[in-house]
């Protein structure tokens, strides 16, 4: 009996080691996929409040002649710059003012890199990087 035992020592510590290489990988890519998620919401967020900025700065002088509201496009992209730069974290962003009908909108797109702390051990990328966006109109009474 002793020879037999002694054949298959080892073997149990074997398989621990295999399982628990698995399970660390799912763990692993549990938490740095919620993590990149977080950095996704957070990017969606920082897009709309950077949309709002820039869709509070309306062309003054039309409105005051009592003309629609247009939003001034130059300070507008300043707005937004300036928001996104006091956020901080951010890879980049773009603006544009695509036009519905005859309305000039604000669409900001933000993007962020996310660190992966713990998927990176198993060979994935380090790094990913996700986009937010949104857009905003320039209003001046209740929403229709």
């Amino acid at each position: 009996m002793t020879g037999r035992r002694g054949a298959e020592s080892g073997r149990v510590s074997l398989f621990l080691a295999v399982a628990m290489t698995g399970v660390l990988a799912v763990i692993s890519l549990a938490y740095d996929a919620a993590g990149q998620l977080r950095t996704l919401q957070r990017a969606d967020n920082l897009a709309a409040e950077a949309a709002r900025s820039g869709g509070q700065m309306i062309d003054r002088a039309g409105a005051i002649d009592g003309g629609p509201a247009r939003i001034d496009q130059a300070a507008a992209r300043t707005a937004v710059a300036n928001y996104l730069s006091a956020a901080g974290g951010v890879g980049g962003h773009e603006v544009e003012f695509p036009v519905v009908g005859t309305e000039t909108q604000i669409r900001v797109r933000v993007r962020i890199t996310h660190r992966r702390d713990l998927i990176g051990l198993f060979g994935a990328q380090r790094t990913a990087t996700v986009t937010g966006e949104a857009t905003a109109r320039a209003l001046t009474g209740p929403p229709p």
